[in-house]
């Protein structure tokens, strides 16, 4: 059984991911930290597009539960096997340099980097064995332009941006694609507290993004016929920054 990994799955991007691979054949797993209530809304709107799935809790920030949780899964599941690994999961804790507290910049980095790393060399593997898999990196505008107020945000999404494309050539010719997709404004909780004129103002496409749209993207990164596309990092953003 084909399975897709969905960090994160629980509500905004991640939702709208999980819902699309569902209806793409995928057995989704959602991973998600706390929210069991949310979770369960995830999986049950896969259900209702006649698609399937489970629950997968663990915190991503977390090496020894990623080990723990998803190596166990991968364990006692031998007849499914991870294709697509979708690296959503993150956090923000916005605040400027000067003012900023060592566990803030820790626990974005832990959350936002080190994650990448421990869920991706886990599941790879399979992979690599099969020669074929899609790795799918959701980063953000802030990993490519920068923006004040986020230096440990951005540090982190330009960190996995520089392995997205690192990655992508160590793979390439095991059949494995690395991509990344650095969402602008998308009407998520990441938003939450920013007024909607203000970011209409300055998108020239005047209006913010749907999670549906990110999802989009990922389905198309996902499938077979993307197969020559890799360290490539695909910007939705309603044209503003390229």
């Amino acid at each position: 059984m084909k399975c897709a990994l969905i960090t994160g799955g629980s509500r905004g991007i991640g939702r709208a991911i999980c819902i699309k691979m569902g209806g793409m054949g995928y057995h989704v797993l959602i991973n998600y930290k706390t929210n069991t209530e949310e979770a369960n809304k995830t999986l049950e709107q896969i259900k209702q597009n006649n698609g399937g799935g489970e629950l997968l809790q663990f915190d991503v920030a977390d090496k020894t539960a990623i080990q723990s949780v998803l190596g166990n899964w991968m364990q006692t599941n031998a007849e499914k096997y991870i294709e697509v690994l979708v690296n959503n999961a993150g956090i923000k804790d916005d605040v400027l340099m000067s003012w900023m507290k060592d566990e803030q910049w820790e626990k974005i980095i832990k959350t936002n980097l080190d994650s990448f790393f421990y869920v991706t060399k886990l599941v790879l593997n399979g992979m690599l064995v099969r020669k074929y898999g899609r790795v799918i990196n959701i980063v953000s505008l802030s990993g490519l332009k920068g923006l004040p107020g986020q230096t440990n945000y951005s540090a982190a999404k330009a960190g996995v941006i520089g392995a997205t494309k690192a990655l992508a050539q160590e793979v390439a010719r095991h059949g494995i694609t690395v991509n990344a997709i650095a969402p602008g404004f998308i009407k998520t909780d990441m938003i939450e507290g920013i007024e909607e004129k203000e970011i209409q103002r300055l998108v020239p496409a005047r209006r913010i993004g749907l999670p549906e749209e990110v999802a989009f993207a990922a389905a198309f990164l996902a499938a077979p016929e993307a197969g020559y596309i890799t360290a490539h990092v695909l910007s939705i953003n309603g044209g503003l920054y390229s």
